[in-house]
């Protein structure tokens, strides 16, 4: 049985997902706290450090309407590559796509077959140049930062229209 959330839903979630102890698969928890702190929202998001809780952030994700996850992104484009990912691209990746063993690809699949899937949702990511035991993000995915913030903001004001 799936841990079930008490109490009021924000409709949108926005879930960063990564370790900060990796290097670069930390890009989607710093791309959660810019996002965060850029942000003029209402109390419709709801903002949730995932790090590497993977499978078990099932709970988080159903009941909202729209889902923004924010992860290091590993598909072999080239290092600082940004990549926003929809529904239709999630779903042919099947497996694979981030940096880290359980990423948006391999939570959004069971959400999908326990019929939890959100009406909208989006992966913004960078893709990685550096993952191993280390802190701080390579020059390339920084640089790459304000980009991915700004899509992710525009990916929000999207999903805050349809709430």
């Amino acid at each position: 049985m799936r841990a079930s959330i008490s109490g009021p839903v924000a409709p949108v979630l926005v879930l960063g997902i990564g370790n900060s102890l990796l290097g670069d698969d930390g890009a989607g928890l710093e791309l959660l706290e810019r996002l965060r702190a850029a942000g003029e929202w209402s109390g419709a998001i709801e903002w949730v450090d995932g790090g590497t809780l993977g499978l078990s952030l099932l709970g988080v994700v159903e009941a909202r309407r729209a889902v923004l996850i924010l992860d290091a992104v590993q598909i072999g484009s080239p290092p600082g590559t940004m990549h926003v990912l929809r529904r239709e691209e999630l779903m042919k990746l099947r497996s694979g796509g981030t940096a880290h063993e359980t990423g948006a690809i391999q939570l959004l699949n069971p959400a999908a077959l326990l019929g939890d899937l959100p009406g909208q949702f989006a992966v913004v990511g960078i893709e990685p140049a550096v993952v191993r035991t280390g802190i701080g993000l390579s020059e390339v995915v920084c640089t790459a930062l304000p980009l991915a913030i700004e899509r992710a903001k525009s990916i929000l004001d999207e999903f805050l229209l349809c709430v």
